[in-house]
């Protein structure tokens, strides 16, 4: 054991004092090195909790939404581009993913405590959850929709005329964001007494004619604002 207790002092001055032993070169050629390893193992673990896999390996998940999403249009349709958990609840940009990521650090002590570790603890929270979901939505204007999703790429005449009006009139100003009208996209909803649902036409567009006109006026604004400002008269 001397040599081990010999081993661990020699390490100790060195790292106590590293200037008296080691070169100024080889210090920050050691300490780039040791930041580019850093740096590519976190990024590397922090991809593999970025995954489908990951995120459905525990019951809670796999057994409750997973199995919800398996039945909606953003895990199977013609296209056959398919959502994954972390696209519609990982920002993409690194600062927002970081956030995120400590953010659902808590669902750690979730888990251990066994906070939804049967369906019917599930059943009985998901309007807890759900709503905590909608209101972070909320806040951050769908940021996580917005992977996919782009209002400026929308085509309105291939929409429904309802889908073309509202986005026409509340998503293009920013009056409205994706959460407010597609709660339950890609699960089941709670029990929603008591909260109203975004998907509803407002009463001032339950006429045909000013739907239309909503419809046109909307349009408008939309083509205007894709029109390059060099190509205007």
């Amino acid at each position: 054991m001397n040599w081990f207790k010999d081993l661990l002092i020699w390490f100790w001055r060195i790292a106590s004092h590293p200037s008296m032993h080691l070169s100024l070169g080889f210090l920050v050629f050691g300490g780039f090195v040791c930041g580019v390893l850093f740096w590519g193992a976190f990024n590397t673990a922090l991809e593999v909790t970025n995954t489908e896999q990951f995120c459905t390996s525990c019951h809670e998940m796999h057994d409750n939404v997973f199995q919800e999403l398996q039945r909606t249009v953003h895990f199977s349709n013609r296209s056959g581009v398919r959502a994954t958990c972390p696209d519609c609840h990982v920002p993409h940009d690194w600062t927002d993913k970081i956030a995120r990521k400590m953010q659902a650090s808590k669902e750690v002590w979730g888990k251990l405590f066994g906070t939804i570790s049967t369906r019917q603890k599930f059943l009985d929270k998901r309007l807890e959850l759900a709503e905590h979901e909608w209101v972070r939505l909320k806040a951050n204007d769908s940021l996580e929709c917005r992977n996919c999703h782009s209002a400026v790429a929308m085509d309105f005449t291939k929409q429904n005329r309802r889908a073309a009006v509202i986005h026409a009139k509340f998503l293009i100003p920013h009056e409205k964001t994706c959460i407010d009208c597609h709660k339950g996209i890609a699960h089941e909803l709670p029990d929603m007494t008591g909260i109203a649902p975004g998907w509803l036409v407002p009463p001032e567009m339950t006429d045909r004619q000013s739907s239309l006109e909503e419809t046109r006026d909307g349009l408008v604004r939309y083509l205007a604002s894709t029109i390059p400002e060099s190509s205007k008269p």
